[in-house]
């Protein structure tokens, strides 16, 4: 991934009646939510299981179930992850500072730097078409176990959401899953979250309606380590962040 330079949150995205923005707020980061304008879409079909890889014991402990967890999480089904979004730490040279979180959506992955020239390496999914952005914020604040609140579009599009108007509670399936951390530009919320999830074949796939999503054990990984006020980064196409 190259360095680029600083930018706002992309114009399309975020800034008054950006397309994208407004496809956020009404699509509220489910996975099933329908793109505006449109009929709901059927929710996405997992693919079956892949061969299963061989992971070393390192990898089995870091993604095992947590019982410990207010809400237990299971392991995490590696046979449904492609063994490149596996976390690890990897050799990242950036003009960032060490904190910032860069997303880079062409390679669905995230990095949160480190000093001395590394960063630590997750998996991500990312938006589907139609739900895209990328540019500079930064993470407001993060949250264990985070109440979801569908937005009203999307209560009116998926009348049965109505029973969480005022909130979905924590619980493993929640769509925020088992931690979020909330994205602002400024003091706006910009509805875009980084939260958990156990469908590991969605990580390395653009299916989400905006968010990026990690496997629980991931995010509860990064929700440990990033602090809040942070710098994040989405990369757009071409490794660049849109003005």
């Amino acid at each position: 991934m190259t360095d680029f330079p600083p930018s706002a949150l992309s114009r399309r995205a975020l800034l008054g009646g950006g397309a994208a923005f407004l496809a956020l707020a009404a699509a509220g980061c489910s996975t099933t939510a329908p793109a505006p304008s449109l009929a709901a879409a059927p929710p996405p079909v997992a693919p079956p299981p892949a061969p299963e890889a061989s992971f070393d014991t390192d990898v089995l402990s870091m993604y095992r179930a947590m019982p410990e967890e207010t809400f237990p999480v299971p392991a995490a089904d590696l046979k449904r992850l492609d063994p490149k979004y596996v976390r690890r730490v990897v050799d990242y040279v950036t003009a960032e500072k060490p904190g910032t979180v860069i997303v880079d959506t062409d390679a669905r992955y995230l990095y949160h730097v480190l000093p001395g020239g590394l960063a630590t390496r997750y998996g991500v999914g990312i938006g589907r078409a139609g739900f895209e952005w990328s540019g500079r914020a930064h993470i407001a604040y993060k949250r264990e176990w985070p109440v979801w609140t569908p937005p009203s579009d999307m209560i009116k599009r998926q009348p049965s959401l109505e029973k969480w108007r005022h909130g979905q509670p924590p619980g493993i399936d929640n769509p925020l899953g088992a931690r979020a951390l909330y994205i602002h530009q400024g003091n706006r919320d910009t509805l875009y979250r980084i939260h958990g999830t156990a469908e590991a074949w969605t990580i390395g796939k653009a299916i989400s309606s905006g968010c990026v999503r990690l496997l629980h054990q991931d995010v509860i990984h990064l929700h440990d380590h990033v602090r809040p006020g942070s710098a994040i980064i989405v990369m757009g196409s071409a490794g660049t962040a849109n003005v």
